[in-house]
């Protein structure tokens, strides 16, 4: 293994991690923004809505943009961008501000979102071998960082702005050092990137939106737990505010460890396979939960729902990244997918659990997980394996300049 290709990993690994520093700052904060400008909850979900749908819309132009620039040019651009989006999001002296900050904030997020995982995708096909669930794994220590980093923060007194703005100002140079550790896309030529854009364009291979539907099931109960576990355990189970604080890191901790494995189960197992365990296992860990006494077994119910759930989506999005030979357009459709099932999530939560009860809407977590394992098995039933991809490294790259 060249020295470049393991550099242009750990790029793609830390610049996951950045991504989950970032996001993870803006969520950690958002009560405190809401307190700042007296915002009740309706408008906090009216912001949460702006910055999905943004980074939606740009997750649909990815298609078009991966094809044409590649990842490496996305995330040399869009990561400083979304670092610099996140200060206006501190700054903003009123909903209307807020809202159109978050949106922008999103479509920064959404492009990085969707670079980064063809980057990863990239790398993982130049490698020969699963390593997407690793690079993932990085999302969870960034999420996780801004967490604690915003409890020290509070903590220390620091102020909102301050937070964010140091969050902010070490993620523009960290993003821009990064980018010089991605691996290089191909350059084409004008006639071949009017072509690549092309085919872009046309309906990609069925098998993508298959994976697309797996990722938006996965994203679904990820955003469920996210949303939703705090309130299930203080207003079913009874549960105090500290311990029902408790219940998200945990479930982050399942997916970090889930994580940390996924690649070594999947070369054991397969991608089908393990799919289709994951999505049948995150079922039952659900409605364990759901019929839980007591907080103690709901949240160590919540654990087992993030070893559970945590590498469907790496495997989707790596197993898109395959499915043609530009990386880049399968995995932003994918994605954007995925994140609609984040966005609709809540919205279909909370619409249950007026017209019946929070516990029976939790329930729609238990068929997302047996949605996942039936679209698990119409994927291809022989062993995926990973499509090399040949890749010019980083230092011939720079050799090829120097000679010309």
């Amino acid at each position: 293994m060249t020295r470049a290709l393991r550099k242009a990993r750990h790029g793609a690994v830390l610049t996951f991690v950045l991504a989950g520093l970032m996001c993870g700052t803006f969520t950690v904060r958002l009560p405190a923004l809401a307190d700042r400008l007296h915002l009740p909850e309706s408008s906090v979900g009216l912001t949460l809505l702006s910055w999905g749908i943004g980074a939606l819309l740009t997750m649909q132009l990815m298609r078009v943009i991966l094809a044409r620039i590649g990842s490496r040019g996305v995330l040399r651009a869009a990561a400083p961008l979304c670092a610099a989006s996140l200060v206006l999001v501190a700054f903003a002296p009123s909903l209307p501000v807020l809202a159109l900050a978050a949106a922008l904030f999103g479509m920064a997020f959404g492009a990085v979102d969707v670079g980064m995982n063809a980057q990863g995708s990239a790398v993982e096909r130049a490698y020969g071998r699963p390593i997407m669930s690793g690079m993932h794994a990085g999302w969870c220590v960034g999420a996780i960082s801004a967490g604690l980093l915003g409890t020290a923060a509070i903590a220390l007194g620091l102020s909102l702005t301050a937070h964010i703005l140091v969050v902010a100002l070490v993620s523009v140079p960290a993003a821009l050092a990064l980018s010089r550790m991605h691996l290089p896309d191909p350059a084409p030529e004008a006639d071949e990137a009017g072509r690549a854009s092309a085919r872009a364009r046309r309906r990609l291979p069925g098998v993508v939106y298959l994976l697309g539907a797996v990722t938006f099931a996965a994203f679904m109960v990820e955003g469920v737990v996210a949303d939703w576990n705090g309130l299930y355990l203080i207003g079913t189970l009874h549960a105090s505010e500290a311990v029902a604080a408790l219940g998200y890191p945990v479930f982050e901790a399942g997916m970090l460890l889930a994580r940390l494995a996924g690649d070594r189960l999947r070369g054991r197992y397969g991608a089908r396979g393990l799919i289709m365990f994951s999505g049948g296992a995150t079922a039952l860990a659900f409605l364990a939960v759901i019929a839980a006494p007591v907080t103690v077994a709901a949240v160590a119910g919540l654990f087992f729902i993030g070893l559970s759930v945590a590498t469907i989506s790496p495997m989707a999005l790596s197993l898109a990244g395959t499915a043609m030979r530009e990386p880049g357009p399968a995995i932003a459709q994918a994605s954007a997918m995925g994140y609609a099932g984040l966005l609709l999530g809540p919205v279909v939560i909370g619409f249950l659990s007026t017209a019946a009860s929070l516990r029976v809407a939790m329930g729609v977590a238990v068929v997302l997980g047996v949605v996942i394992v039936i679209a698990a098995r119409l994927l291809p039933t022989s062993r995926t394996e990973i499509i090399p991809l040949p890749v010019r490294p980083v230092d011939e790259e720079a050799r090829l300049r120097t000679a010309a």
